[in-house]
């Protein structure tokens, strides 16, 4: 995937974002925009002043605390692999395109992202506060962190998004944070957060010039155009809403819907996709809609994760269930049609396949439990086992290419995996 999208499994174990609205708000900013079905009526906002702080190397003490999880968690994690190998069915392959980048952490890494227009700056971000920053594509990573949080309190941070474009970025995390910088991270404000949102925020996308859309775990789809002091809602009502409005629509699964939706994705042409919580069904948006559209799955296996092949809502999409198997769809969903998925050649040896993305074209991965990876050369008709990480041990997240033969593949423990050109 790219850099909008993340693991499903990841984001349902994380679904404790605090929601939040920007507060402060003056009158002008409440006419601007009124959502409806949100239980109340929802309106933009404007924050208070945003509180400034600049980013500093890591202290002795963060960082020896970072280093001495990183040895223990590390432990672990050899001895995990070492117990736990190749997938038992799977497919053998001599493949090894990857090779693992040492960290000064060992915490669960959540999200990379690199800033397209300046493609050496990239930025990891993950639990206990974990946040990494590179200056030469990926190499080499330093431990950052904010001056003005205390080390104590960036610790319990779980920052879980991140996102750049053109030294603009935008950082959410748990407890509910929200961080934008317009100097490439050499000084950050912390944007004001109120529980006022529907939902619970779960992804973040940067989109230049203090423009950037956020989602909710309700469903709510917001933009801002002044870097979070004012959000507009892009849809309606919120998805518990909708299905309650269409109810005899026949989507399966949808009298089990708890009111949240992960593994929220973002394709190049602002269209959206998402899964319920419990896998049951998935529900797709474009930008002009007033309402996400539910539609069934199309299996007996619960949808794992989704994602937009090569990130085009035009090309189809791919979806992981259960059990280890992937699924494919060269049309999108027309109205309220379901699309038909055919299944793909992947011999995942039960192993979950938690997230996919495609280098090119023909070239795509897959990436899972165990440390797992699988790859593809015809497009993602099917998949082979690679080796590339089966000594690791760790699960693997999400996988993302910003570009070339720029792609990295992150998890537990602290594990980057950095991608090889010409391997295959």
């Amino acid at each position: 995937m790219t850099a909008s999208k993340s693991g499903c499994a990841l984001l349902a174990a994380l679904a404790g974002v605090s929601a939040f609205v920007p507060h402060g708000l003056t009158k002008p900013a409440q006419q601007q925009v009124k959502a409806r079905g949100f239980g109340h009526e929802h309106t933009s906002a404007v924050s208070s002043r945003p509180m400034r702080m600049s980013l500093d190397d890591v202290s002795e003490s963060r960082e020896g605390f970072l280093k001495d999880s990183a040895l223990g968690l590390a432990a672990s994690a050899v001895a995990v692999g070492a117990s736990t190998g190749a997938p038992p069915a799977a497919e053998a392959a001599t493949v090894s395109a990857w090779e693992q980048i040492q960290l000064p952490v060992a915490s669960v890494l959540y999200d990379i992202a690199f800033d397209p227009e300046h493609p050496d700056h990239g930025l990891v971000v993950g639990a206990q506060g974990t946040f990494l920053e590179t200056f030469d594509g990926g190499y080499k990573w330093s431990v950052r962190t904010f001056g003005n949080l205390d080390e104590e309190e960036e610790i319990n941070y779980r920052f879980q998004k991140v996102s750049m474009y053109n030294d603009e970025i935008f950082i959410i995390g748990k407890p509910p944070i929200l961080l934008h910088s317009k100097d490439a991270g050499k000084t950050w404000e912390r944007v004001p957060l109120s529980p006022k949102l529907p939902g619970e925020p779960s992804n973040i996308v940067a989109l230049g010039g203090a423009k950037a859309e956020m989602t909710t775990s309700s469903g709510a789809i917001y933009y801002t155009k002044n870097a979070g002091m004012n959000w507009s809602a892009q849809v309606k009502e919120t998805v518990d809403a909708t299905l309650n409005r269409i109810s005899s629509s026949g989507v399966s699964g949808a009298s089990y819907f708890t009111g949240s939706i992960i593994g929220t994705t973002r394709a190049e042409d602002g269209s959206y996709l998402a899964v319920s919580s419990r896998g049951n069904f998935y529900l797709t948006w474009s930008p002009g809609q007033d309402f996400w559209i539910p539609h069934n799955r199309g299996t007996s296996r619960r949808i794992q994760n989704m994602g937009f092949v090569r990130d085009r809502a035009a090309e189809g999409l791919w979806m992981t269930l259960n059990g280890g198997a992937m699924q494919m769809s060269t049309t999108l969903p027309e109205g309220t049609s379901d699309p038909l998925f055919s299944e793909t050649a992947i011999k995942s040896g039960g192993y979950g396949i938690i997230d996919v993305a495609w280098k090119n074209d023909n070239e795509a991965w897959a990436v899972g439990g165990g440390g797992s990876l699988w790859y593809s050369t015809d497009g993602g008709e099917t998949f082979k086992f690679s080796s590339g990480a089966t000594n690791i041990g760790a699960n693997l997240y999400d996988v993302k290419f910003f570009g070339g033969d720029k792609g990295f593949a992150i998890g537990s423990d602290g594990v980057l995996l950095k991608y090889i050109p010409d391997q295959l």
